[in-house]
C-alpha cells in the first residue's frame, strides 16, 4: 500500500491520469476525493472525480467549481461527474484544497443519481 493515506473525501489532490487510453481524461490535473472516509482506510484503491480549466469542455451534469482559497484551484474550473476513476495512491502527487458542502452536497447528488440511488 502506499504510503499517501491521509486522504480523505471532499479533497482535492494532483493526480496522474497518464497512462490512459482512449476518452479517458489525461495529465495531470487536480481530482476531487469521492470515497468515503471508511473506504479509504479499507482500499489500496482511491476514487476521484477529474477536474479540467476547460470551461467549453463542460457535460449536462458537469459540476462548475471557481476558485477559492478553500480549494486553492489556479482557475475556475469543471468537475467531469461521469469520468468517475479509482487509482493506486501513487497517482497522487499532493494535495491541493478541498470543497465546500456546497460542491459536496452536488457531488452526492449527482452520485445518486449516477448509480440509480434516488429510491
Amino acid at each position: 500500500m502506499s504510503q499517501i493515506k491521509n486522504v480523505q473525501i471532499g479533497e482535492i489532490w494532483l493526480v496522474k491520469f497518464d497512462p490512459s487510453i482512449g476518452h479517458e481524461i489525461q495529465g495531470i490535473r487536480p481530482a476531487l476525493v469521492i470515497q468515503s472516509n471508511a473506504q479509504i482506510e479499507k482500499s489500496n484503491l482511491v476514487t476521484v472525480l477529474p477536474l479540467t480549466s476547460n470551461l467549453n469542455n463542460k457535460l449536462v451534469d458537469d459540476i462548475i467549481i471557481k476558485k477559492t482559497s478553500q480549494n486553492r484551484l489556479l482557475h475556475e474550473s469543471v468537475i467531469k461527474v461521469y469520468d468517475i476513476i479509482s487509482f493506486d495512491y501513487s497517482r497522487l502527487i499532493n494535495k491541493i484544497g478541498s470543497v465546500d458542502i456546497e460542491i459536496s452536497n452536488k457531488i452526492k447528488e449527482y452520485l445518486r443519481k449516477h448509480f440509480d440511488l434516488l429510491k
